[in-house]
C-alpha cells in the first residue's frame, strides 16, 4: 500500500511570498458601471478596529432580525484633492498615458511628493487632451491624501489613481474637468451598506520559519538536525526543491485585495467612531471616517485603497441598523 501523504499546507496562490512593491496598495482592474459618469475608487487610512451591534438584515440567517454583535474597522478618509487628469490610449504593449493635465496651484505637501518647481498650466493641458480624445479610450484621475486632517505624524500626501466610470469618454472628461483642484469627500462617491473591494498590504511580520509560514507540523525532539523543519525537503532525484515544499522566508507585508467587504457606517463626526483616549498607535478620527464590517489587512496608519465591488454578491443595498458602537471602555447600562 502506498503511504500515506499529509495534506496540503499553505495555498500556492499567494506564491511568491516576498514582500510587496506598492505598500499603498494597486489596483489593476476596475469595475464597468452602467451609470455615470462617476468615480469609482477612494483612498483612507487605517485607524482601528472596534465592535458594533447592529440589526441581522440577511434573511437566510438564523439571526435575522435579531441584534448581532460584530466586529468592525474604522478607517479614517479625509477629503481627496483631485490634482490631475489623464488619458490613456490603448497600445500594443496595454494602456499606455497620452497626455495629462495638472492643476494651477499645487499646495506644498504635493510639491514635497511631486518635487516640482514648475508651475503648471491646467487650461492649455486640458485643451491638449481635448484635441487628443479621438485616441483617448480611458479617463483617470490623481487624487492627493490629506494627512494633515488625520492624526498622522506624517505631512507628504499620497497620490493614487482613481478611475471614472461610466458615460462617453466625452462626457467623462467633462467631469474629470469639472472636479480638477476640487476636494472630493468618501460620501460623495460610497454609501452605508454598499459592498467595496479593498486593496492594501498586510503586516510585516519578518523572515519565519515554515512552522509558523506553513503551519507545519514540529517533528519529535528526537529528530535528527532540526524539529522545526521538513524532515525531507526533496527526492536523489531528481535532485531539486520543488516550489510546494514549505521553506523559511518572508512573511508578512504581501499585497492582497479582499472583495465584497460591507460598509457599515460613513460620517463626518470622527468622534462617534473614536474610542475613550484615541486608538491605538493612531490617536483620534477627527473628520470624515469609514466602518467596514469585519478586518482589514495592515497595521494602523496604512493606506487602505477602495474600489467599487466589481462582483456584489447582493442586488439590494439596505443601509444597516447599528444599535450600538463602542467608543467608551464599557458600555453604559
Amino acid at each position: 500500500m502506498p503511504r500515506p501523504r499529509s495534506p496540503r499546507r499553505g495555498s500556492k496562490s499567494f506564491s511568491p511570498r516576498k514582500r510587496t512593491d506598492h505598500i499603498n496598495g494597486r489596483i489593476r482592474y476596475w469595475p464597468t458601471p452602467q451609470e455615470g459618469p462617476q468615480l469609482l475608487g477612494f483612498a483612507g487610512y487605517k485607524a482601528g478596529m472596534t465592535h458594533l451591534y447592529l440589526i441581522e438584515d440577511r434573511e437566510k440567517k438564523p439571526e435575522f432580525g435579531q441584534e448581532v454583535k460584530v466586529a468592525a474597522t474604522v478607517i479614517d478618509t479625509p477629503p481627496m484633492l483631485i490634482c490631475a487628469v489623464r488619458g490613456y490610449e490603448m497600445t500594443t504593449e496595454g494602456l499606455k498615458v497620452l497626455s495629462e493635465a495638472w492643476m494651477a496651484e499645487l499646495t506644498k505637501d504635493l510639491m514635497k511628493k511631486l518635487k516640482n518647481t514648475r508651475k503648471p498650466d491646467p487650461t492649455k493641458a486640458l485643451e491638449h487632451l481635448t484635441s487628443l480624445l479621438g485616441r483617448i479610450i480611458e479617463i483617470r484621475i490623481l487624487a492627493a491624501t490629506q494627512p494633515r486632517l488625520t492624526s498622522l505624524p506624517k505631512n507628504i500626501s499620497d497620490i493614487v489613481e482613481i478611475k471614472i466610470g461610466g458615460g462617453e469618454i466625452e462626457e467623462q472628461l467633462d467631469f474629470a474637468k469639472s472636479l480638477l483642484g476640487k476636494k472630493i469627500s468618501i460620501s460623495d462617491i460610497f454609501k452605508a451598506g454598499e459592498f467595496v473591494d479593498i486593496a492594501g498590504a498586510t503586516k510585516g511580520k519578518g523572515f519565519q520559519g515554515p512552522v509558523k509560514r506553513w503551519g507545519i507540523r514540529i517533528l519529535q525532539n528526537k529528530s535528527r538536525k532540526t524539529i522545526r523543519g521538513v524532515a525531507a525537503i526533496s527526492p536523489a532525484s531528481p535532485r531539486t526543491i520543488h516550489p510546494n515544499v514549505p521553506r523559511a522566508g518572508q512573511m508578512g507585508l504581501h499585497h492582497r485585495i479582499e472583495v465584497n467587504k460591507k460598509i457599515v457606517l460613513i460620517g463626518s463626526d470622527g468622534k462617534k467612531v473614536t474610542p475613550l483616549g484615541g486608538f491605538n498607535r493612531y490617536g483620534s478620527v477627527k473628520g470624515d471616517y469609514l466602518v467596514i464590517k469585519g478586518s482589514v489587512m495592515g497595521p494602523a496608519k496604512r493606506l487602505i485603497r477602495f474600489r467599487k465591488s466589481n462582483k456584489s454578491i447582493q442586488k439590494t443595498e439596505a443601509v444597516p441598523n447599528v444599535t450600538f458602537i463602542k467608543t467608551e471602555w464599557r458600555k453604559e447600562t
